[in-house]
């Protein structure tokens, strides 16, 4: 009788962590079987199949473009930054980066979603009736949020994939998670759409893009000033709290 009487919740519990155990199996299976598939090589070798289709069915092709993105980046799947070369490629800067910013905000928000559904609402909780560093950390989070999603959004060192689970499993607001994801990412989109945008005279050259671009002073250190910014409102909150006013 008490087996039955704890088997639902057991059930329960393993069904709100089915779509993050998805997710998981399809990253791991992805990062072995697509690696040679989602890769410049494969964009050079099918750029005049990927352009014939573009004009032919231009409309269609925006929405498989954003399609394939959402499930690249919903299931951290190898070839993101493919992704974004093509969709610089084949849209140009602009719209293509509207797309890939549009592809990368919808994925990274289902993975955010199945991570809150699945673990992060019940570890929130357990944080904020927790007690010593665990509590200070939830608490400092939860009154710096917007700064500083903003910020693991800026620094380039930030895997995406982690800027997307962290937010989940410290109870982050849906709203927030998708405005500072969609305004935060601008910057690298743009910068990675617009070397995608050149990548015809980069196959005629037969060379590959320089990927490292966003590394360069003059990208770099526009994105340390943003990244600044959006860390100076909590450094000004700690000296406050310090000063006690």
């Amino acid at each position: 009788m008490a087996d039955m009487t704890h088997t639902p919740a057991e059930g329960n519990g393993f069904l709100r962590r089915l779509p993050l155990l998805a997710i998981l199996a399809v990253a791991a299976i992805g990062a072995f079987t697509l690696r040679d598939h989602l890769s410049f090589e494969a964009l050079a070798q099918n750029r005049e199949a990927l352009i014939a289709f573009r004009d032919a069915n231009y409309i269609l092709s925006v929405l498989v473009f954003i399609a394939a993105y959402i499930v690249i980046v919903a299931f951290s799947l190898p070839g993101a930054t493919i992704a974004t070369l093509t969709g610089g490629f084949l849209f140009a800067t602009f719209p293509g980066a509207l797309f890939n910013i549009t592809g990368a905000t919808i994925g990274a928000t289902l993975i955010f979603l199945a991570a809150r559904w699945g673990l992060g609402e019940r570890l929130a909780a357990r944080m904020d009736t927790s007690e010593g560093a665990v509590k200070r950390i939830k608490t400092a989070i939860d009154h710096n949020q917007w700064e500083a999603l903003f910020l693991i959004r800026l620094v380039p060192a930030v895997p995406f994939f982690v800027a997307n689970l962290v937010p989940a499993l410290v109870g982050v607001p849906l709203f927030r998670f998708v405005v500072t994801t969609f305004l935060g990412i601008i910057p690298g989109a743009v910068v990675y759409t617009s070397v995608g945008a050149g990548l015809g005279e980069v196959f005629a050259r037969g060379e590959t893009p320089d990927l490292g671009i966003i590394f360069q002073p003059h990208i770099l250190l526009p994105i340390l000033g943003l990244c600044a910014l959006a860390a100076l409102p909590i450094l000004l909150k700690a000296l406050r709290g310090k000063k006690g006013i």
